[in-house]
């Protein structure tokens, strides 16, 4: 007898998910062989949704092969996935993915108007804290001898270091480069720049609009701390075109300075008019010749007297950059200088007690809390917006 030879028996291909649905239809009583069932996965963040994400340390934020790592990632041996290492938001450029901190430390940039408090004084150069991960640098050839003398550095400027800067002093000065490791080298070569005085130092916690608290330390205008509530904006100091104002006040104030620093440090102070004085006095002298003027002067930790109604303005200011960050609100010129004639509008509004005498009617003007504080971020938002 032949033999046939039959040709084979083509079996048909049922997809994965259709197999699945045939062996989970089956009777509830029968066991359900779960070996061919994947088990779920956690879900990943898609093209379309990886700029407004938020994760949190540890969580995979893709494993796309198509994407590279940028800033608060990382990625593990023999693995395509991108792990987050910081709580933030993601953000992609390109085909890089990042992590923005919800909440990080000020990254010093070339150009920076800074104020920052010295903390260590070493040979030929100061330590200075102004907010970010490392110390900054202040060297001694970064700054104006006194007399505006232009020369080498020698032996006895280093014996009289500290002369010019000693611990707790607060300077603004600006970041002259950034270092490989992070850290920054300042310099005070200006007449604008150096020591600061007669007045509030406030830190706002965070910059770039991702403050969220702030702190208040007087300096020149009495003993004691202004205690702030605890906010919970996103508030913070951003980069504009000018940090440094002159703001002309209300009450018998007279003028008050505002240096808002990029590094969320913030100087209120009494108006040096010190550095006016000495341009109209040098009004006929060269321009190359107008350090000359520089003295001892501007080194000096000693206060001015000031007035009881500057102090008062110069609290109303603080307390009006404190309800900004509280708010959410961005801090830069406009937005203080809205805040702080509203919060004048918000006194006309209230009004004064006919049976109070003047004396009461001055205290509590200062305390922008509660619903002051309320009615001064409509309408601050109001004008903004």
């Amino acid at each position: 007898m032949g033999i046939i030879i039959l040709p084979p028996v083509v079996e048909d291909i049922v997809p994965r998910h259709e197999e699945s649905d045939d062996s989970m239809s089956v009777d509830s009583d029968e066991d359900v062989e779960m070996s061919g069932v994947r088990s779920p996965k956690r879900a990943r963040i898609g093209n379309e949704t990886v700029s407004t994400g938020v994760v949190t340390p540890g969580e995979v934020v893709t494993d796309d092969p198509q994407w590279m790592r940028g800033h608060g990632t990382y990625v593990t041996p023999l693995s395509t996935s991108i792990i987050a290492t910081v709580a933030g938001t993601v953000q992609k450029t390109n085909k890089l993915l990042s992590v923005h901190p919800l909440r990080a430390r000020y990254t010093p940039e070339i150009g920076d108007l800074v104020v920052g408090r010295i903390v260590e004084v070493q040979s030929k150069r100061w330590k200075v804290d102004v907010a970010a991960p490392l110390l900054a640098q202040l060297p001694l050839s970064a700054i104006n001898l006194p007399g505006g003398i232009l020369r080498r550095r020698t032996s006895s400027d280093e014996l009289q270091i500290r002369t010019f800067f000693s611990e707790g002093d607060l300077v603004v000065a600006e970041v002259q480069s950034v270092h490989q490791d992070g850290s920054a080298s300042l310099h005070t070569r200006s007449l604008k720049y150096g020591k600061l005085r007669n007045g509030v130092f406030l830190a706002v916690t965070g910059t770039g609009g991702s403050g969220a608290s702030s702190s208040t330390t007087k300096g020149g205008v009495g003993a004691g701390a202004l205690r702030p509530g605890a906010g919970s904006g996103m508030g913070g100091v951003v980069r504009s075109r000018r940090q440094v104002w002159t703001v002309n006040t209300h009450n018998g104030g007279g003028d008050v300075d505002v240096i808002l620093g990029v590094n969320g440090y913030i100087w209120i102070s009494k108006h040096a008019d010190g550095a006016a004085a000495a341009s109209s006095a040098t009004e006929n002298v060269s321009i190359t010749r107008m350090e000359e003027m520089v003295s001892t002067s501007i080194y000096s930790s000693q206060n001015d007297v000031i007035a009881p109604q500057t102090r008062r303005e110069i609290a109303r200011l603080a307390q009006c950059i404190q309800v900004l960050v509280q708010g959410g609100v961005r801090v830069d010129e406009e937005t203080v200088m809205d805040a702080y004639e509203a919060s004048l509008q918000v006194d006309l509004e209230v009004g004064d007690d006919d049976d109070e005498d003047e004396e009461t009617r001055h205290e509590g003007r200062e305390y922008l809390e509660g619903a002051k504080s309320r009615r001064i971020l409509e309408l601050v938002v109001k004008r903004v917006g």
